[in-house]
């Protein structure tokens, strides 16, 4: 039986479900922790293709598909993402990884009766800025699943890249108010974020180098006239590893310190979003995605880009089981992630030829591993050496 043949056709004769779900959620695009059309949208649709599925699966907005051939075999999850973005929507292209990683899930089923395990698709909701993955990864989601894969749209076609890990700060200042004429009587929450705020960007220089410190003045008072007792900023400090985020971020509270002791104020601090781990690269899934891509025609592929950029939840999953986080070209280089084109590039022709190939990709490489037990315990292996 060519079960490749089974898998390519799968994908293609369904081609149409799949970009007019991608099209509904262009169309109703949800943000973080508020998806519940896309939950369901997705979850009906793998119910219909004989899955069992779970909504509300961890969080809210999650879900988990399952298709169990009781019998002996790995466990293999394709993520989906589907959050959009305020003002923009779909700017970074969640509707379309949802639309690969249902159509990836149902093609492996197909054929996984065959082999044995369970095929997986997974609903982790809010990436952007509450991380869902990092939330199923701490429940435990991703500790019985031997692989899980996804992949972004993009202005290039890759396998993979490292993300920096990101600790997400609140400091919160608490003063004393006074009338704007008498601040004597006052202390100024305001002038101990301004302090900190200047001292914390006097630290730039002293960090290594791909670090990177973004921070806002969130709340500075109510009125010219009296002096603030509140005051606020937020901050992210993304860094190659988690370890030395935190230590920025110590930096940091020292400036605070020093500030509050200065103005007679004082201070707390908070983590006010999701931290996201770096992400842990394995190889052997990203070497195979480059050779899926080659035998399914796509061009110019990236190889894995060794200096981190950006941060995603998906650093989570890569420190609980082999991980994939590849690339799909839908759009030229001059278009800009988290915009309106992008999001108009997910339901183009392009974005269609996208979500085919990286689908077909990810399917292929599950049957790979099906076939080959061998070849999943090299991407096994792996995996437990990069994380010791």
């Amino acid at each position: 039986m060519n079960y490749k043949q089974i898998i390519l056709d799968s994908v293609k004769n369904k081609k149409d479900e799949y970009m007019a779900m991608v099209q509904t959620m262009y169309e109703n695009p949800e943000i973080g922790n508020q998806e519940f059309e896309a939950m369901e949208l997705l979850s009906n649709y793998l119910e219909k293709e004989g899955f069992h599925t779970t909504k509300g699966y961890v969080v809210p907005t999650g879900f988990v598909g399952e298709y169990d051939t009781h019998k002996d075999g790995p466990t293999i999850a394709f993520l989906c993402e589907y959050d959009a973005l305020p003002e923009v929507g779909h700017g970074c292209g969640h509707n379309l990884i949802a639309g690969i990683g249902v159509a990836a899930g149902v093609a492996l089923k197909e054929v996984v009766d065959h082999f044995g395990g369970k095929v997986l698709v997974l609903g982790t909701p809010a990436e952007e800025n509450f991380g869902g993955k990092v939330s199923m990864a701490e429940a435990g989601v991703f500790d019985h699943i031997d692989v899980a894969m996804m992949i972004h749209p993009s202005t290039k076609s890759g396998i993979g890249g490292r993300t920096q890990a990101l600790n997400p700060v609140k400091f919160e200042f608490f003063g004393k108010n006074a009338h704007g004429c008498n601040p004597q009587d006052g202390a100024s929450a305001l002038d101990a974020a301004v302090m900190t705020y200047m001292q914390i960007n006097l630290t730039r220089q002293f960090v290594d180098a791909g670090t990177f410190i973004h921070g806002i003045i969130k709340d500075g008072g109510e009125a010219a006239n009296v002096i603030p007792a509140y005051a606020s900023l937020e901050y992210y400090f993304r860094a190659p590893t988690m370890k030395y985020a935190k230590e920025m971020t110590e930096k940091a509270i020292n400036c605070a310190k020093g500030a509050c002791l200065a103005t007679n104020t004082t201070f707390k601090t908070s983590i006010y979003e999701c931290p996201y781990e770096d992400t842990v690269i394995n190889y052997t899934l990203a070497n195979m995605l480059k050779d899926k891509y080659d035998q399914l025609g796509v061009n110019e592929v990236d190889e894995v880009d060794e200096v981190p950029k950006g941060s995603s939840d998906i650093g989570a999953v890569s420190y609980k089981c082999p991980a994939l986080h590849g690339y799909i070209k839908i759009a030229d280089e001059d278009v800009k992630g988290h915009s309106k084109e992008m999001a108009a590039a997910t339901i183009s022709q392009d974005g269609e030829t996208g979500l085919i190939k990286a689908s077909q990709a990810l399917a292929l490489i599950a049957l790979d591993l099906l076939e080959s037990p061998e070849q999943l315990k090299i991407v096994q292996d792996e995996f437990k050496k990069a994380i010791q």
